[in-house]
């Protein structure tokens, strides 16, 4: 959805005012936020149970506040401590820089500007990437031995694909992909509601989607996320973004989010997904039983 500046404003005025509340009296209270996904609230429910659980501070739970452009001015003002970004988002929507698929390369350049440019401290990575994913069904990828997106490509013609109308579109969407990998299909792809994708795909009414790497419903209807071997998407991995302030004011609080570091899989996080999307439970109890798994 497109948004008017007006709209813009009007969303972050109503998110400021929602957060305006919680800095009197925050001497020992950090707020933790998060973007208007399933993801996001368990995200900012293992960063808030992890600075409870490792420091004497009290975390304010700022959820489902919107997008990226909300909680990057929420934390510009003051009014929230952290939250959990993605690399690729970082790096394009924020930062404003070219698209880039070098991981660590983007890793860095997100780091660093946000230091230099907001004097924000950007986190290690969680261990996830929630970029895209080409995703086929598990009996497609065992009888056929599909392991990696290259093993596809001489099956492609014989099948039918189906997208989503924001991945046919985009620059580092279907086209690229195509030409990345040499893929021709039976036809051209379907364009699909994101939301039936998956349902589609077990029904054989296509054999290969574009999906999110972390959805949930990937694991629950047993199908296979094939690797991207020649490296096409860009990376989105998951990282937690501080304000410099918070840091200083509670120099505490980068021990225990640091402890976070490379503890979520892309497997992980589809299963916290799917227990909370499909299975219906409480985002802070599926955060909490993680990390007791995990011993965090």
């Amino acid at each position: 959805m497109r948004l008017t500046r007006r709209d813009a404003l009007s969303l972050l005025g109503g998110a400021f005012a929602t957060l305006a509340g919680c800095r009197r009296g925050r001497s020992s209270t950090v707020v933790a936020g998060s973007k208007n996904f399933t993801e996001q609230i368990i995200l900012a429910e293992l960063l808030a149970q992890q600075i409870e659980v490792h420091t004497a501070l009290k975390v304010d739970r700022r959820l489902n506040l919107g997008g990226t452009l909300i909680c990057h001015q929420a934390l510009l003002a003051g009014q929230m401590d952290l939250y959990a970004e993605y690399t690729g988002t970082a790096l394009t929507a924020v930062l404003g820089e070219p698209s880039s698929n070098n991981t660590e390369a983007v890793y860095r350049a997100v780091r660093d500007g946000y230091r230099d440019r907001f004097g924000f401290e950007v986190g290690p990575p969680l261990g996830f990437n929630n970029t895209f994913a080409i995703v086929v069904r598990g009996e497609d990828a065992q009888s056929l031995g599909l392991h990696t997106i290259s093993d596809m490509a001489p099956h492609a013609p014989q099948w039918r694909a189906g997208f989503g109308y924001e991945f046919m579109e985009r620059s580092d969407g279907y086209r690229g992909l195509a030409s990345a990998y040499g893929l021709k299909f039976a036809g051209e792809p379907r364009i699909m509601d994101l939301g039936l994708l998956y349902r589609a795909l077990k029904e054989h009414q296509v054999d290969v989607v574009a999906g999110s790497s972390t959805d949930g419903l990937i694991t629950a209807l047993g199908m296979v996320v094939l690797e991207d071997d020649r490296h096409y998407f860009p990376p989105y991995q998951a990282i937690t973004i501080v304000r410099g302030g918070a840091l200083r004011q509670h120099p505490d609080l980068r021990g225990a989010l640091d402890a976070l570091g490379g503890k979520i899989s892309d497997a992980d996080m589809r299963q916290m997904n799917y227990a909370v999307d499909a299975a219906q439970r409480d985002p802070a109890a599926v955060a909490r039983e993680f990390r007791v798994a995990r011993s965090l």
